[in-house]
């Protein structure tokens, strides 16, 4: 199903068809969590997730997608507002439409990783985890650069 949610100027999307991949793949192989990202990788992650566009008029001017099993988990991922568009309270109501979108509700667990955004998600209810300790990954920050 596909959500749209409507303020002022700005309209939030879920619809896949309207993703401006040019300015999404613009900013993310610049951002610090993905740098040099390869234009296929960002059209084959938005088609596996549930992607939230921001656009003001017809141009896309922000993004977030989740990653979820639509039952217990959920990961939020390369959220971005575009920087023109940043300091009037976009983010935010990203963040509203994403933790108020009917087909998440009931999750168990909602996690992100940041470096410079805790002050937003915290208003949302994200917290350090508890367990630290209790968590694994597997990191490859370079993946994109290992050619």
């Amino acid at each position: 199903m596909i959500y749209e949610y409507q303020k002022d100027e700005y309209t939030i999307s879920t619809d896949k068809t309207k993703l401006q991949f040019d300015v999404i793949h613009g900013f993310l192989s610049t951002s610090y969590w993905s740098p040099n990202i390869p234009m296929e990788i960002v059209k084959r992650a938005a088609e596996h997730s549930i992607t939230f566009g921001i656009y003001k008029s017809e141009n896309q001017v922000g993004y977030a997608r989740i990653i979820s099993d639509y039952a217990t988990f959920a990961y939020l991922a390369d959220v971005f507002v575009l920087e023109s568009e940043r300091g009037k309270g976009i983010s935010k109501w990203l963040m509203e439409c994403i933790t108020q979108q009917p087909d998440l509700q009931g999750l168990r667990r909602w996690m992100l990783a940041t470096r410079d955004a805790h002050g937003l998600y915290a208003q949302f209810g994200f917290t350090p985890l508890d367990n630290p300790d209790i968590m694994m990954q597997i990191a490859r920050p370079n993946i994109y650069n290992e050619k």
